[in-house]
């Protein structure tokens, strides 16, 4: 027996047809559509008719290894078709889907516009355009509406009718699916025209120079052995591009469940709506997220089994969620921990709450949430206690400040699950995020955006820290939140900065923006801040100038620049206090060098023994 898991050849298309049309091949069912439109279709049909290659197809054997994956016919083939499939399409099902329905269909083909509108078209050969040589799809193939009419002027004219086959004759007109059953065709035009020698010539041509070629088109199969290891046939899935779409390894999953009538598809929707419903924080979750997290807790679980069994520490099994591992999960696997890892996100959800990040805009990373919530399952009860807490926000703003989820995180969350659940209890040894995370004054400058996610954390790190609304001088919690539209703006206005000659990468940073209120913003204006402030006591005749400045210093501005229009000295303090808070929350020294606009008297001003902000005591 061969040690290749596969093999080349080549197929005559119309076999391969034939085959789609019987159901001996079929699609693994991924729950993904045709997708190709219409001038793709035209293009695909021209590149055959001059033997052109189209490029090779991926096949699978099915029956092999004790696994398989649900089946579906191909769109188009008639759904009484009950038999078990003997091969899968796992790469080329548009090529092979758009070839079915134009050249084995009676019915129109079901494609789309270039402006992704929905159509019924039947395909046409221009007999003598393709004889000549002229094979350009936009011409020499007819794209024909569903009633076989042309028409203009709002559907008023009529410009071509080849809704009879003597209409087809007339105008020589082949239709594409009769190119594998071409003579009862072929003896209607003979008759219609009665036998015109010009006539045959044409006809013979076309049959010459168009359908021998369909008949005689050969594509080249890579074909997979049923003998082929899962994983294999996984990353095969997992490479190969599916219309343009790579296939996601939730959609692989998906397919692999299905054949033990497990719908993954869902069981994962039902709990992205409750998650979604319960957490604005969540509602940009997503499916490889949840599975990622199933993973980390079944490889951590078969580790911890594997120590416990004396098993050599070389050969311990690591922790990962990488898609190899992803695919690897079973339905057990799945159903062991779904409920749990559900339960994880929604904690993760409310330890987010507690650090003020109450929607997925205003969420650093969203792929920070993976690890999150699998510490929150690992530790059970004990990540309730408030010491768990402090110990769980601290690695968690590491990796905002330290921007570590940026790129490819999967080994960070490996390494994360377990370094955050011994930090928790035991205090000692810190998570190697903790340890990678720095954060360099100079970032505070470049910091304008949501599109940081540093930016996203100081926004939060400011509400959580107990900043007032300058107008109410209420405290943000996730009912203000939400109720006042709290939102980053500018301290010093933007239009005030222009006239006043401020560079931009100073008035957009993050040191000139803090957490406030639209209503508050609307007073705010366009004005310098001694006049929005005196705008503020004005509305507010309870509020004197000494409470107005208690509820600035809340926001780490000091508030005799404010008032002043002092940018600079503004500007200096305020980054002092946000170089402060930084620290205090990642329990690391912020880098100074080079920040110039920042001394080491302006960080004094919040120092590490000075009061929490907000605290008034």
């Amino acid at each position: 027996m061969s040690s290749s898991t596969f093999d080349t050849t080549k197929t005559p298309l119309q076999d391969l047809l034939k085959d789609i049309h019987s159901g001996k091949m079929q699609l693994p069912d991924f729950q993904r559509g045709w997708v190709w439109d219409d001038d793709r279709i035209r293009s695909l049909l021209a590149s055959i008719a001059v033997s052109f290659p189209i490029g090779a197809v991926m096949l699978l054997e099915t029956g092999g290894n004790g696994f398989k994956f649900k089946p579906r016919l191909v769109e188009g083939v008639p759904e009484t078709v009950t038999k078990e499939p003997e091969i899968l399409i796992l790469d080329g099902q548009q090529r092979f889907t758009s070839l079915y329905q134009a050249l084995m269909m009676q019915s129109p083909v079901e494609t789309l516009t270039l402006q992704k509108k929905k159509i019924q078209r039947f395909y046409y050969f221009d007999m003598q355009k393709m004889v000549n040589g002229e094979i350009d799809e936009e011409e020499a193939i007819l794209s024909i509406p569903a009633e076989r009419q042309v028409r203009s002027d709002f559907g008023r004219k009529i410009d071509l009718d080849i809704s009879t086959p003597e209409l087809e004759y007339k105008n020589h007109l082949f239709p594409v699916n009769r190119v594998f059953d071409s003579l009862d065709w072929r003896t209607g035009y003979q008759d219609y025209w009665e036998y015109d020698p010009a006539k045959m010539k044409l006809y013979n041509n076309f049959e010459l120079q168009v359908i021998k070629r369909f008949e005689q088109y050969h594509i080249p199969i890579i074909k997979l052995f049923n003998s082929t290891p899962k994983e294999a046939v996984c990353l095969v899935f997992e490479k190969v591009n599916t219309g343009g779409v790579p296939l996601t390894v939730f959609e692989l999953l998906t397919a692999t469940y299905a054949a033990d009538n497990f719908q993954l598809r869902d069981d994962w929707r039902e709990r992205e709506k409750r998650l979604k419903d319960g957490y604005k924080v969540l509602s940009s979750i997503q499916s490889d997220d949840f599975l990622q997290a199933i993973s980390l807790l079944v490889t951590q679980a078969r580790r911890q089994q594997a120590i416990e069994s004396g098993v050599t520490a070389d050969k311990v099994p690591g922790i990962s969620c990488k898609r190899r591992d992803i695919l690897q999960l079973t339905v057990e696997d799945y159903n062991q921990w779904a409920d749990k890892v559900e339960q994880g996100f929604s904690q993760a959800a409310r330890f987010l709450h507690s650090q003020y990040i109450f929607r997925s805009t205003d969420l650093p990373y969203r792929t920070q949430l993976v690890p999150l919530a699998t510490a929150f399952v690992t530790l059970g009860k004990e990540a309730e206690k408030v010491g768990a807490q402090k110990q769980i926000a601290r690695w968690y703003w590491c990796g905002v400040l330290g921007e570590l989820y940026g790129g490819a995180v999967e080994s960070r969350f490996a390494r994360d699950l377990p370094d955050l659940v011994d930090f928790v209890r035991s205090g000692e040894q810190e998570p190697k995020t903790v340890q990678d995370a720095n954060f360099d004054a100079n970032r505070l400058l470049s910091l304008r955006t949501r599109n940081s996610a540093a930016y996203k954390g100081i926004h939060a790190l400011l509400m959580r820290s107990g900043c007032r609304d300058f107008r109410t001088g209420e405290t943000i919690t996730s009912l203000t939140f939400f109720d006042s539209n709290i939102d980053i703006h500018h301290i010093f206005p933007q239009d005030w900065c222009i006239k006043s000659g401020i560079a931009p990468e100073r008035y957009n940073s993050i040191i000139n923006k803090t957490a406030i209120s639209a209503s508050t913003n609307r007073i705010i204006g366009g004005n310098a801040p001694s006049i929005y402030l005196a705008k503020i006591d004005e509305k507010d005749a309870k509020l004197t100038r000494t409470e107005l400045s208690r509820i600035l210093e809340t926001h780490g501005i000091d508030p005799k620049y404010l008032f002043s229009d002092q940018f600079d000295e503004f500007f200096s303090r305020r980054a002092g206090a946000l170089v402060s808070l930084i620290e205090n929350a990642t329990g690391k020294p912020v880098a100074q060098e080079g920040a110039d606009f920042l001394s080491v008297e302006d960080k004094g001003i919040y120092a590490d023994d000075s009061p929490e902000w907000g605290d008034e005591g």
